[in-house]
């Protein structure tokens, strides 16, 4: 039934849904993989001069089996397929590995590794991770300018309680910004800036301590919850898409074919039980009704 609806489709439906096929996917990513140890192998002096050969070799037969992959793509999807963001990143990925890695385009063979990045494109759980980090982006742009402002208000008050005494880290706006960004990391914040600064001002930790609380915890959190709630969306949205139209469907015809399937078992069976409770009066009101006519 499969092939006779299959022999039915137009031939470039066919070639996207043969290219869709999990055992191609998986071919694919298994060749992907391959590459990616093959990159990393590359970078070792001592196993290229043994191995390069061998190597290098491998790459360009992966690189060529990509190159096959995405031209059927383009041949079944035509330029449509520069549309869809995955698409167009395979795209892309595969034209930078076909750059000649020669003169001053020399930098571009690094960008090699970013084949593995097709992994992306191909696990669904990866791309869900991936649109949902760039479905937070607007809310992550607020949280970032209110801790751009957060920063600004602290560093002009950091440059004036402690610049004095501390050119290095508060003596000027950007030097107090790299210091403030260090102790938001968390980064030698006690023993490298805040000791030394509460030695010569014992209250100091007055400002840090809030500082910390607000810049590192709270904002952190902020972008923690974000996320996650994008992620959730994004779940929804594909649990939505794959349950839409068939389960609709399958709902509404259930409905029709089975007026009652919205009865519960055990409504039902009081409903049973009524009926047949209702015709045992109406059989005895029928004998008492005969007795009296005789």
């Amino acid at each position: 039934m499969t092939d006779t609806v299959m022999s039915q489709q137009p031939w470039r439906q066919r070639l996207a849904d043969w290219i869709e096929r999990p055992r191609a996917q998986f071919f694919i990513m298994t060749l992907i993989m391959i590459n990616a140890v093959v990159l990393g192998l590359e970078t070792s002096p001592q196993i290229m001069q043994e191995w390069g050969t061998l190597l290098l070799t491998l790459d360009k037969l992966i690189l060529t089996i990509f190159v096959i992959e995405i031209s059927l793509r383009f041949v079944a999807h035509g330029w449509r397929l520069l549309t869809d963001p995955w698409g167009l990143f395979d795209t892309i990925v595969i034209a930078i590995a076909l750059v000649p890695a020669s003169g001053p385009l020399a930098v571009l063979r690094a960008l090699r590794v970013l084949r593995v990045l097709r992994l992306i494109a191909l696990v669904p759980s990866m791309k869900i991770v991936v649109q949902s980090l760039l479905a937070s982006l607007p809310g992550m742009g607020s949280i970032v300018a209110l801790l751009g402002l957060v920063f600004y208000v602290a560093a002009v008050i950091a440059t004036q309680l402690f610049g004095q005494s501390f050119p290095e880290w508060f003596g000027t706006l950007s030097a107090s910004l790299f210091s403030l960004f260090q102790i938001m990391t968390l980064e030698s914040w006690s023993m490298g800036i805040v000791r030394p600064v509460m030695e010569v001002y014992p209250f100091a930790w007055l400002y840090f301590v809030p500082f910390i609380l607000i810049a590192t915890f709270m904002m952190l959190n902020l972008f923690i919850a974000v996320i996650v709630d994008a992620i959730q969306n994004q779940r929804e949205r594909v649990a939505a898409g794959k349950a839409g139209p068939e389960g609709q469907h399958s709902l509404e015809t259930g409905e029709k074919s089975n007026p009652h399937s919205s009865l519960s078992g055990v409504n039902q069976e009081l409903l049973l039980q009524e009926v047949r409770e209702l015709r045992k009066e109406l059989s005895s009101l029928r004998q008492t009704m005969d007795n009296k006519a005789d």
